[in-house]
């Protein structure tokens, strides 16, 4: 049987950002799958990553269908969305990563995760509005190494990559890869996995098959779809972003943003105490 890589996560998984000739998308996972396999083909791709999804919707509605698959890789991207919902809950994101690597982990899965930029540094939104979704990027993070090193992941420190502030590397929208971006994080996977000696092919190529994303590009796209997609973000987000924006401003003039950090901190070490063993015992976080 062809051994597979199942694909779980939202849209940077997906590919959004790479498109292919015809319409759709590639992206880093296709990119790597080609690269895990002795010849190319030799590991199947079954990509279930769908735009906008929380890292809860991950574990629900995905991972039955990548257990079902009982394949030999699969990744675990999600997280960036929750921090954009008014509704965040670090809690509720632990619990689910937790639950999806567990579950996969236990099938003899190799799991690969990854830490990821800050979404609003890449949107080049002001302070008081960066600094709270910073907050939760470093919370999901946080979390993200913690469930990897639990279960003996293969974990990409993609927000630490330097080319992650190299404006080529993103799409129009800024906030996923370009097709170069998508090549390089399919290649930085590629390394971790072959320092574990767990990648067969040659890593995946740099050279692109389209043109890069130009000043031009952005400004139609920010005039066109991207209005809508920040519309339909406001509606969800804008009204907590406003009042967590209020908060900072309010915290920074008493000269008190710790407290704001210290509480973020002391939520992500609480939500990661209460995962529990499979046997039920809460652990305990570090």
């Amino acid at each position: 049987m062809t051994p597979r890589f199942v694909a779980l996560g939202d849209s940077l998984t997906e590919g959004l950002g790479d498109p292919v000739a015809g319409g759709g998308w590639r992206g880093w996972a296709a990119l790597l799958a080609e690269a895990l396999g002795e010849r190319p083909g030799g590991v199947a791709l079954v990509n279930l990553a769908r735009s906008g999804a929380l890292a809860d919707e991950v574990a629900r509605e995905q991972l039955p269908v990548a257990r079902a698959l009982a394949p030999r890789y699969a990744s675990l991207l999600a997280g960036a969305n929750d921090t954009l919902r008014a509704a965040f809950a670090i809690e509720r994101v632990a619990a689910a990563l937790d639950r999806a690597h567990g579950a996969l982990s236990a099938g003899g899965t190799v799991v690969l995760t990854a830490c990821l930029p800050d979404p609003g540094r890449m949107l080049g939104l002001p302070a008081p509005l960066a600094r709270p979704l910073a907050r939760r990027m470093r919370a999901v993070n946080t979390v993200v190494h913690a469930v990897s090193a639990r279960y003996g992941g293969v974990h990409l420190h993609l927000a630490d990559h330097p080319w992650v502030a190299e404006r080529a590397t993103w799409s129009v929208d800024r906030l996923h890869p370009s097709e170069r971006g998508h090549r390089l994080l399919a290649r930085g996977f590629h390394t971790v996995l072959a320092a574990r000696d767990l990648a067969v092919g040659p890593p995946p190529p740099l050279t692109l098959d389209g043109p890069p994303p130009t000043r031009t590009g952005s400004a139609v796209w920010m005039a066109t779809r991207g209005t809508r997609w920040v519309a339909d973000r406001c509606t969800d987000l804008l009204p907590g972003l406003l009042a967590l924006a209020v908060q900072e401003c309010r915290y920074g003039l008493a000269g008190s943003v710790r407290l704001l950090d210290a509480a973020a901190e002391n939520a992500t070490r609480s939500a990661l105490a209460a995962l529990t063993e499979p046997g039920g015992a809460a652990t305990m976080a570090g």
